[in-house]
């Protein structure tokens, strides 16, 4: 099965994170790359894989917490292969940044 697909902005958002975390810590920016990587050749294989959590968005989206990591994968769990929409920081506010992207 293919991996997830990234959306434009999953993009930016993962690009934004693993700079910010480089700045400080080079390994744990690649960790997360890594980890983000391997998240999306498992919803590739299971989609149904992250939660639904329709007080902040209808299905069929969903939310997968990365192990290891105090980051969301928001994707659309619908279309084969999924398609990530937000890596978020769990610590932001998921509703607001939901509306922005």
């Amino acid at each position: 099965m293919k991996p997830a697909v990234f959306a434009p902005q999953a993009k930016r958002d993962l690009v934004e994170a693993v700079g910010w975390i480089a700045r400080d810590n080079p390994a744990a920016a690649l960790a997360l790359r890594e980890s983000v990587a391997r998240a999306a050749h498992r919803l590739g294989e299971h989609p149904e894989l992250g939660a639904e959590r329709p007080a902040l968005a209808d299905p069929p989206v969903r939310f997968l917490v990365l192990a290891g990591f105090p980051y969301v994968l928001v994707y659309d769990a619908a279309p084969r292969p999924p398609l990530v929409l937000r890596v978020l920081h769990g610590a932001r506010d998921l509703p607001e940044a939901l509306r922005e992207g």
